[in-house]
């Protein structure tokens, strides 16, 4: 034992990468109740089962986690996204927290969280006195729990990341939502001068203008300012889109009035078409509507959150997997390689 593991510090100190994906231990893959199509997606692009867990209720209404196989010396990683749906946001963020705990004292050797929807994330300052900083304190429920790193999708702010003594790993999905764009764009046989990529607010200003710069498209900015005390805060739109076809990118809709917003301004101001792209579909009612009745010709959304029966209601929602990112992604941590060229490019298998 001594003496093997010695060999390989010596591999490893002389330049030669001990056996890929044994660093950690053999990989074991759980999910809750949260998106479990999601996990089985993730699962499949993988090419492995989801290991065997029973994560139901006792009579009194809390949650009770039995892991069914042994994790002693494994590479763990749960499947749960904190997101609306089903039992709720509280209900699922308990879940993984409790099944953090049960594979940490099962013995696993390390244990990833993979949080699709990182909850609670929106509240990441004090916006005014006596408000809590969400993003800190589930940063620290996961550390408790048993959490040794964490891989999500499009933190609502980067700043989480430096809430959290261990790593966060942030994956974007801007390149599969670029993607589905430029696919949208050729079939009108559009090219990037007809396109302009919109942020609703100035605080989406950065994301909007990476999306931008993928797309090689311009960019314009909705700004929002109270020019009185008395008075409702107006809206307005730096940029040109007389004529162009607009896209609007946004981290997370909601009600979706905010989309809906911009679209009807942007009509007004003369785009030709307006498309909405999102990478975490709440669409709380009545999201759905709004959407139906806006000027969007269609929203591209991802599948961080399970969106039941909404897809086949509103016939104006196209979805991306993020299933061959994130599986792409616990790949590469469990073999210990580099997450970076995921940042930039779709993972190889991804759907084009």
């Amino acid at each position: 034992g001594g003496s093997a593991s010695r060999a390989v510090g010596a591999q490893a100190y002389a330049g030669v990468a001990p056996a890929k994906g044994m660093n950690h231990g053999p990989l074991r893959v759980f999910t809750g109740n949260a998106h479990p199509e999601l996990a089985r997606k993730i699962a499949a692009e993988m090419g492995v089962p989801l290991s065997d867990a029973t994560v139901g209720r006792f009579k009194c209404g809390e949650v009770n986690v039995v892991i069914n196989e042994s994790v002693r010396d494994c590479d763990v990683f749960v499947i749960q996204p904190t997101c609306n749906g089903g039992a709720g946001p509280q209900e699922n963020f308990m879940e993984l927290l409790i099944m953090l705990d049960a594979v940490r004292r099962g013995a696993a050797n390390r244990v990833t969280a993979v949080m699709p929807v990182y909850g609670y994330a929106r509240q990441s300052s004090k916006e005014q006195s006596r408000t809590p900083i969400t993003a800190r304190l589930a940063a620290d429920l996961l550390s408790v729990a048993g959490a040794d790193r964490v891989l999500t999708v499009e933190l609502h702010v980067s700043q989480i990341q430096g809430f959290a003594s261990y790593p966060i790993d942030n994956m974007y999905a801007l390149p599969l939502l670029a993607e589905e764009i430029q696919t949208c764009l050729e079939g009108r046989n559009l090219g990037p001068d007809d396109l302009v990529v919109v942020s609703p607010d100035v605080g989406g200003a950065k994301r909007a203008s990476a999306f931008a710069k993928k797309l090689c498209a311009p960019l314009a900015i909705f700004s929002r300012q109270r020019r009185r005390s008395n008075e409702s805060a107006e809206v307005d739109l730096v940029g040109e889109v007389m004529g162009k076809t607009c896209v609007v990118i946004d981290d997370i809709a909601d009600s979706c009035e905010t989309l809906c917003m911009a679209a009807r301004k942007l009509k007004a101001q003369g785009a030709s078409a307006v498309i909405g792209a999102v990478v975490h579909g709440v669409f709380s009612e009545p999201a759905v509507d709004n959407i139906l009745k806006s000027d969007m010709e269609f929203v591209i959304v991802t599948d961080t959150i399970p969106l039941g029966d909404k897809a086949l209601r509103c016939p104006k929602l196209r979805v991306v997997s993020v299933a061959p990112l994130l599986a792409s992604a616990i790949e590469r941590i469990h073999s210990s390689e580099s997450l970076s060229a995921l940042f930039e490019q779709l993972p190889k298998d991804a759907p084009r």
